[in-house]
């Protein structure tokens, strides 16, 4: 692992530019990844001032963006408090830059920053769970992935929220440096190389609204109420006093998808919930949240988690105190 300041082989430095309210780990973390793999990583701002972190902490630079003009090997936009606005300056000084930079990344909302200055025009990307509707509403020319880590793009790679930009980091020095330096400095953060799973296990319980219909609330509270019953269409139509066609209809208008579709949504949170904090095994679990069996979970948690219910145990269980 290296130590940092001599610059890989071939690869040039990382410029970090910042401006008032960054968010400290979005900079630190990646950083401190191509830190450890020998890349000298230098802090920008629009005016080349010291700026104050979103903890309130200084965080000095060695210069203004615009100074480090074609000596850029990665231009790297860490984030900001979600629903923030985005530094015109900032914005401004990005777009100059970019174009001498081999590879543009940015970490959490940083997105919205690359966004602004239209480098994301025509590219996939993603952005901490919280922002992916509003990056996807305000730039339509940008196909949001809402449950990827980080997503490569040609020369620009954004990342999801806070610590994926350390998922990020690492993917890159793996690229520049070799699956070995990667998994060393992996190891060193206690962190995965490569994670299990995408952003869905960290937001899937915000993507069911509540219904304004009292009829359609009763059913959907129910279904979370008793998630082993009986929920097929036909079931919950008949409990609301609707149609299946109706009900169907109400499902999509009222919480954007299908009756089937909040069903399962339902019961992998409700297995997320025991997983987490209960001493069951996963096949109790299965049966106690409508799975029917092991194998049916398994392959509903790939399906909308991208882990298995062992790996989303492993990750997220709840120390015994």
């Amino acid at each position: 692992m290296g130590t940092g300041g001599t610059g890989g082989a071939g690869v040039g430095d990382i410029v970090v530019a910042i401006d008032d309210g960054v968010m400290l780990l979005d900079a630190a973390g990646p950083g401190q990844v191509w830190h450890w793999a020998g890349q000298r990583v230098r802090f920008a701002s629009p005016d080349g001032r010291a700026v104050v972190t979103d903890i309130g902490a200084p965080l000095g630079v060695e210069g203004a963006i615009s100074e480090f003009a074609g000596r850029i090997d990665t231009l790297v936009v860490p984030g900001y408090a979600v629903g923030e606005p985005v530094s015109a300056a900032l914005v401004d000084a990005v777009r100059v830059v970019a174009g001498g930079a081999r590879r543009i990344a940015s970490v959490c909302t940083g997105a919205f920053v690359l966004a602004e200055a239209g480098l994301l025009d025509e590219r996939r990307a993603t952005t901490h769970w919280l922002a992916c509707a509003d990056l996807a509403q305000r730039f339509p020319r940008v196909s949001v992935d809402p449950d990827a880590l980080y997503v490569r793009d040609g020369p620009v790679v954004t990342s999801a929220g806070v610590t994926a930009g350390i998922d990020m980091a690492l993917a890159l020095v793996e690229e520049d440096h070799g699956a070995d330096l990667a998994r060393s400095i992996a190891k060193h953060l206690v962190v995965f190389l490569r994670r299990p799973g995408g952003q869905s296990q960290f937001s899937v319980r915000t993507t069911i609204e509540t219904p304004r219909s009292t009829g359609l609330r009763n059913v959907v509270d129910f279904v979370v109420a008793q998630p082993a019953a009986d929920h097929s269409t036909a079931a919950l139509a008949a409990r609301a006093a609707l149609s299946e066609r109706h009900l169907t209809r109400l499902f999509r208008k009222e919480i954007g998808m299908t009756p089937a579709q909040y069903v399962e949504q339902v019961r992998v949170e409700a297995a997320q919930a025991l997983l987490e904090s209960g001493d069951d095994g996963v096949a109790t679990i299965a049966r106690r949240c409508g799975f029917g069996s092991e194998e049916t979970m398994r392959r509903v948690f790939l399906k909308v988690l991208g882990a298995s219910p062992t790996d989303y145990r492993n990750r997220f269980r709840a120390p015994a105190r």
